[in-house]
């Protein structure tokens, strides 16, 4: 590609030159991610050797999502390599909901101005995502955006494609009343509900860096910056012992909005308000802005980032195994009978 250069295009706005550069630089994290540590990133498309091996009657399984407005916390902070984790992590935990592996992952970086480490940067935190998800990142698109954006601004999304056999895709229909809901908590605000975040702390004047005492410490940047936790390696290991009938990946909408998508109709969850484990982010969110409970719930994941639902004699075991995994797992609700979805006592 030495030949390539447009000065004319230059002038537009379009530095084709960096493009290639942060193709280069973020190779190395690319690599991380395949089998052998090979990579042939800049070509057409992403090529994925598919080992069915172990798998009856296959189905793939995709997801896609953005990082939403959280991107502006990174910018703000000017701190750009873990929002690629949130990117996989919104992607890699949807497809789960289906009793998925996730097998690849591809990116889209929309950008007013192409600054090759800043992208590398980017991409960095998207390899570190693919590699928690064990998936290989192959592949991806950077596209600068001159007169359409701010040269400081950028958007990131994703997708992945996973696969299940057939007779193992996670089936709601299951479940009856009396089963039970098993909570994974979440790292912290995750990816979602930032333009209430961003409106209650009034992001754009206030201070990110200092130390917080509701927070521990930790300054407030810092904890809303923590990246999306990916809970595909414990996941994929309860799936292999314990029979899951539901599963729900916490995101926009909160409790409300996501819980009822993994019950079938005619029955709901009942959960103690008092056995969710709330971090404490979320109590200043909801103090700061004076935001209504029902409207933290139905925005925030309040500490659950994921839920599974097992019958009720299998939930100590599913609880160890998520344990074994690294994850606090605990119980948090039951199943019973009636169409209001979430029932919070």
């Amino acid at each position: 590609m030495e030949k390539s250069y447009s000065e004319s295009y230059k002038a537009a706005g379009v530095d084709i030159t960096a493009g290639y550069k942060a193709v280069e630089l973020m190779k190395k994290h690319v690599a991380r991610t395949m089998p052998g540590g090979k990579t042939d990133i800049g070509g057409f498309g992403g090529l994925f050797p598919l080992d069915l091996n172990g798998i009856k009657d296959p189905v793939l399984v995709s997801g896609t999502d953005g990082v939403g407005t959280k991107l502006r916390l990174a910018e703000l902070l000017d701190k750009h390599d873990t929002i690629g984790i949130d990117c996989v992590a919104m992607c890699v935990n949807d497809v789960l909901c289906c009793g998925a592996k996730p097998l690849f992952f591809l990116d889209y970086i929309a950008c007013g101005k192409n600054i090759p480490e800043k992208i590398a940067e980017i991409v960095g935190g998207v390899a570190e995502g693919c590699v928690r998800a064990g998936c290989a990142l192959i592949g991806g698109e950077t596209a600068e955006h001159p007169g359409t954006m701010p040269e400081d601004d950028y958007d990131l999304a994703g997708f992945t494609v996973g696969v299940v056999s057939r007779e193992k895709v996670i089936d709601k229909n299951s479940m009856k009343a009396g089963d039970v809901m098993i909570a994974l908590p979440s790292s912290g605000v995750h990816s979602n509900g930032f333009s209430l975040v961003r409106k209650v702390f009034d992001v754009e004047h206030c201070d990110l860096k200092s130390p917080v005492e509701e927070l521990g410490g930790k300054s407030l940047g810092e904890v809303l910056l923590e990246p999306t936790k990916i809970y595909v390696k414990p996941m994929l290991a309860l799936f292999e012992k314990v029979a899951v009938k539901g599963v729900s990946h916490i995101t926009g909408g909160g409790f409300y909005e996501n819980m009822p998508r993994s019950i079938p109709k005619g029955l709901s969850v009942k959960i103690k308000k008092a056995d969710v484990k709330i971090p404490p982010v979320f109590s200043l969110i909801q103090k700061k802005g004076g935001v209504d409970e029902h409207d933290m719930f139905n925005t925030f994941n309040m500490g659950v980032g994921m839920c599974v639902i097992v019958a009720k004699e299998d939930a100590e075991r599913a609880i160890e195994i998520l344990r074994g995994q690294g994850e606090d797992a605990y119980l948090l609700g039951e199943i019973v009978t009636g169409d209001d979805g979430v029932i919070l006592e």
